[in-house]
């Protein structure tokens, strides 16, 4: 009986020690927030010194191995973990273009990632694409060494040159013949009626004679696109099982500022003599070419074997920094990571901070994680994953059954910052998704995991707009709000930290609905 007591005494001052020893972590964890905060440094030389980061690219490699070396620097344990490969890579350098002439002006375009870029320094003068056979035939002599502006306005995407897009141009070479048959006919009537109709319009589709322009010559191919300018990737290409270093493309695939795509559109049916000129150097890599999970972890104490998850996604499209998408996510789970384990906190359960690679090229390192470690799921608390603004957060919603524990959690926060609001807020139970999409999250939310996140807000007024950078030129690290990121990295290193030391695993009851 005496022995069974002093056990009981012994867990319970265990237990006691254990909370009392996390009450100087949290602390030190606000102090650091508020005196030693680096999430702005580690976003700096996310986004300034290695720039934009799409998977296959030097720029993603050596910002994965920078991540694994800041980890080990803290303590952390980290490795990269392969998630997959390419059949080719992608490395992209300075692009530069002019117009030559009347109208001369610096010209603002971009080039989707994992397109040509130009051979040196390329001039040459501009045409119109066509849209029937009879316009092919009557200006294939000019294409070689022209510049041609094709139809359509730039979403991102290069122009489809995969067995799809070309059934399409089949489809709408065919009706333009048949248009222009009708028009012909209408003109007849015209001449010898003195009727008046108008010409039917023709079918749009980008490159309509994509191939056929490419063999007879042309520079490259120039779309109009909106500001601020989207650049994507060559998605079909990767995705071919038939893309190699052998087969990649050559004429370069140029988007072009609206404003001037008019002015020069409006000088080539004028059939006024200039010239473009483009040096735009994007070069690739022999393949294929592996990229990789990083994964820091802090061992649980209590529960080894129960996770909480912090993460971002470590790729970024290349047109800009990626220092928004996803750099507010990135900067903020090493600066937690960073605060975690200089607090002196032993969590109980295992506290996992994870760059996923891929999620732009669909979620790829998500999935791959999530199919590796399918044992892992059930036993996963929350994954914390922050994919979108700068703005703090204000609040968090989880399900009532577990809302006593949270407001418990986020007591501490209330002591950063007075003028920064927050709040625990009921949500009620939701459909459970059947398809992943959106960002990494979707891909756990879909089994099942709790990706309970916070409530964002633009608390001071600072006037940001997620849709001017999502994927564009302006993707930069000066559209971050270091008081917002630094608020974000503090508040969320809090929240990890309690829900990693519950003294049971958070309940999934409530969560989704039952269906």
């Amino acid at each position: 009986m005496k022995r069974n007591i002093l056990i009981f005494m012994a867990m319970v001052c265990l237990s006691f020690t254990t909370v009392f020893a996390q009450e100087p972590a949290i602390k030190k964890i606000i102090e650091t927030g508020q005196t030693d905060n680096q999430v702005m440094h580690h976003l700096d030389i996310l986004t300034n010194r290695f720039g934009g980061r799409p998977i296959g690219s030097d720029a993603y490699e050596n910002a994965a191995e920078w991540i694994v070396r800041e980890f080990k620097s803290w303590g952390v344990d980290v490795e990269l973990q392969e998630a997959g490969t390419l059949p080719v890579g992608f490395n992209r350098g300075p692009w530069f273009g002019r117009l030559l002439g009347d109208n001369a002006m610096d010209l603002h375009f971009v080039t989707p990632s994992y397109t040509s870029g130009t051979k040196g320094l390329q001039r040459g003068h501009v045409l119109l694409e066509p849209r029937t056979q009879e316009e092919f035939n009557r200006m294939k002599g000019r294409l070689k060494g022209a510049w041609v502006l094709i139809s359509g306005t730039n979403e991102g995407w290069p122009v489809d040159r995969s067995a799809h897009g070309d059934s399409i141009r089949v489809e709408t070479k065919k009706k333009n013949e048949e248009i222009a048959k009708k028009n012909d006919e209408l003109m007849e009537e015209n001449w010898t009626k003195g009727t008046k109709h108008e010409m039917l319009p023709y079918e749009e589709y980008p490159g309509l004679f994509y191939k056929e322009m490419c063999e007879a010559g042309a520079l490259g191919f120039i779309q109009s696109a909106t500001v601020p300018l989207r650049a994507l990737y060559d998605r079909n290409m990767l995705q071919d099982t038939a893309t190699n270093f052998d087969n990649l493309p050559e004429v370069a695939d140029i988007k072009l500022d609206e404003h001037q795509y008019a002015i020069i559109k409006q000088m080539a049916k004028e059939r006024r003599e200039f010239l473009l000129e483009f040096d735009i150097r994007n070069h690739f890599k022999l393949g294929p070419v592996k990229y990789y999970n990083v994964v820091g972890s802090i061992k649980g104490s209590k529960y080894p074997d129960e996770y909480v998850i912090v993460s971002g996604h470590l790729d970024s499209y290349d047109v800009a920094t990626g220092g928004i998408d996803c750099g507010t996510g990135i900067g903020p789970m090493m600066e937690v990571a960073r605060m975690i384990a200089q607090s002196g906190a032993k969590p109980k359960r295992t506290i996992l901070f994870i760059g996923f690679a891929g999620e732009e090229f669909g979620l790829l390192g998500a999935q791959a994680w999530a199919k590796t470690n399918a044992s892992k799921l059930p036993k996963i608390a929350n994954m914390f994953n922050r994919d979108g603004g700068p703005e703090p957060p204000v609040g968090i919603s989880v399900p009532q059954n577990v809302y006593d524990e949270f407001v418990k959690i986020c007591e501490p926060i209330k002591k950063i910052r007075p003028d920064y609001p927050f709040e625990v807020k009921v949500r009620e139970p939701r459909k459970r998704p059947t398809k992943a999409g959106g960002t990494d999250a979707s891909v756990f939310a879909v089994q099942g995991v709790p990706t309970l996140g916070f409530i964002t807000e633009d608390i001071k007024g600072y006037n940001f707009s997620y849709g001017e950078i999502w994927h564009t030129e302006r993707d930069l690290y000066t559209k971050n709000i270091p008081e917002y990121q630094e608020h974000t990295a503090t508040v969320t290193a809090i929240v990890v930290l309690g829900v990693a030391n519950l003294d049971k695993q958070l309940s999934r009851e409530g969560l989704y609905t039952k269906e």
